[in-house]
């Protein structure tokens, strides 16, 4: 007798998920399992990043593979993940003349909250995002900011499980995003409700996230573990010496570094584990080696993408 497999710890498993929408492929054969607090869905303009929230949604139906989202498939129990999931959408959707406690409290409803308890949580999260002085007005008269706050709250009103961000940033001047951005990670570091927040953004990307997944022409380019690349990333090190110094270059292989010498008097190297720039002061110090010009460098996310945007990985 076969032993029941254990639940994934997955947030998003993409199986083969493909769709295409007027008989054009948008997405295809996307297959990636993504466990992050916070997971980045990154690509340009026309990658596929909206479609793919919306098929996650419901809006659209697979044209091949599947998907689990929470545990739950898009095709057999989308009722049951919507419910579980907050959408805060990239375009306004708002009626005008309706104030913001109003709009909230419509939104909890139609997440499945009753009547008062929809008023009690719209009130909470109007609060919680900044707007409770602001409550009562009408929609229409909202700043951009303003806007995206609503957003964010009728996103948050019903407790999801998965929070799902669209250009959570678009518009916001710099401390309308700084804010935006805390309020995502304080909502992420709660560790009650996981995070899937889509943008062409990178630093709002690697400032919020732990996970990231890169989309190009609809296909995954690249899947990969922030945390993880943050703990491996080592240190990349150019030095430009006033003349060549063999004893120099001798004490930092000592040190442990991995080295390369011309002989211009120019070093690269791979600072260890354990080791930083100071000790290559330090020596330098100790031998009256004289550095004309040191430059530091770490892998990025922005170097993460734009190798990512440099494979081929097929058109459309």
């Amino acid at each position: 007798m076969s032993q029941p497999q254990p639940a994934s710890s997955a947030v998003i498993e993409l199986d083969g998920l493909s769709v295409r929408l007027g008989g054009r492929p948008i997405l295809t054969e996307l297959r990636a399992s993504c466990e992050g607090r916070a997971i980045g869905l990154l690509g340009p303009n026309g990658a596929g990043k909206t479609t793919l929230l919306r098929t996650i949604l419901g809006f659209y139906r697979p044209s091949a593979g599947g998907a689990r989202v929470l545990g739950l498939s898009l095709t057999g129990e989308g009722k049951e993940l919507r419910a579980q999931v907050g959408y805060m959408p990239e375009s306004d959707s708002f009626v005008a003349g309706m104030t913001a406690v109003r709009f909230v409290r419509l939104m909890a409803e139609l997440s499945g909250l009753p009547p008062e308890p929809a008023l009690e949580r719209a009130h909470e999260s109007l609060f919680y995002v900044g707007l409770g002085e602001a409550r009562y007005r009408k929609l229409g008269t909202f700043s951009t900011g303003m806007k995206q706050m609503v957003k964010l709250a009728q996103a948050l009103v019903h407790g999801p499980r998965l929070l799902m961000l669209d250009e959570p940033t678009n518009g916001l001047d710099p401390p309308a995003r700084k804010r935006m951005l805390k309020l995502i990670e304080e909502i992420r570091d709660r560790g009650e409700t996981q995070i899937l927040l889509s943008s062409h953004l990178l630093r709002d990307v690697e400032m919020v996230c732990d996970e990231v997944l890169i989309l190009k022409q609809g296909r995954i380019a690249a899947s990969c573990d922030l945390e993880a690349e943050r703990r491996a990333n080592r240190a990349f090190v150019e030095i430009e010496l006033h003349a060549p110094e063999p004893a120099f270059a001798a004490a930092l292989s000592d040190l442990g570094c991995e080295l390369a010498v011309s002989d211009a008097g120019r070093l690269k190297l791979v600072l260890p584990d354990g080791r930083s720039v100071r000790d290559i002061y330090t020596t330098a110090d100790r031998l009256g080696v004289g550095i004309r010009h040191l430059d530091i460098k770490r892998d990025s996310l922005q170097d993460i993408f734009l190798r990512a945007m440099e494979g081929d990985h097929g058109g459309l």
